[in-house]
């Protein structure tokens, strides 16, 4: 008997796949809720939605996209009180990147943004993960204040 796999079933297949299985099993797929009875009609509606996730993962990718060249045109300028060897006091974390991106009308995670300590003076690369294939790279410079 044929069915879609609604969610993933190990040893089975994964969700969306159509899937030619014995018929008790079947049975015990689609009364727990793991699978569809395949007919022309499930199939459209598959096909329906398998194109609508496309097409909202193109417009996600699209956003990402455009976000990342305003992100890429921006300098972030933090004032710290830093040693005479230009090693800064404390160190410039991923929260207060991400507070000052909101002051420029940027709402991005904390937990976006990787770098790594920055506690030196001087220009620094951050990666900002807007999207499993977008990363944008936002330059923040750290200079002494008096």
């Amino acid at each position: 008997m044929k069915v879609i796999l609604i969610e993933n079933v190990k040893g089975t297949g994964k969700k969306d796949e159509i899937k030619e299985v014995k018929d008790g099993f079947a049975s015990f797929l689609i009364k727990s809720k793991k699978a569809v009875l395949y007919t022309t009609k499930s199939n459209e509606v598959l096909k329906s939605e398998l194109q609508t996730r496309k097409e909202q993962e193109e417009a996600t990718l699209k956003e990402a996209e455009a976000l990342k060249e305003k992100l890429e045109k921006i300098h972030l300028t933090f004032k710290v009180k830093s040693g005479s060897n230009g090693k800064v006091f404390g160190s410039i974390s991923s929260k207060q990147i991400s507070e000052e991106l909101k002051k420029k009308n940027f709402d991005i995670d904390k937990k976006l943004i990787t770098s790594e300590q920055l506690n030196t003076l001087g220009t620094h690369l951050v990666s900002i993960a807007l999207h499993k294939k977008v990363t944008a790279t936002l330059t923040v410079v750290l200079e002494g204040s008096d």
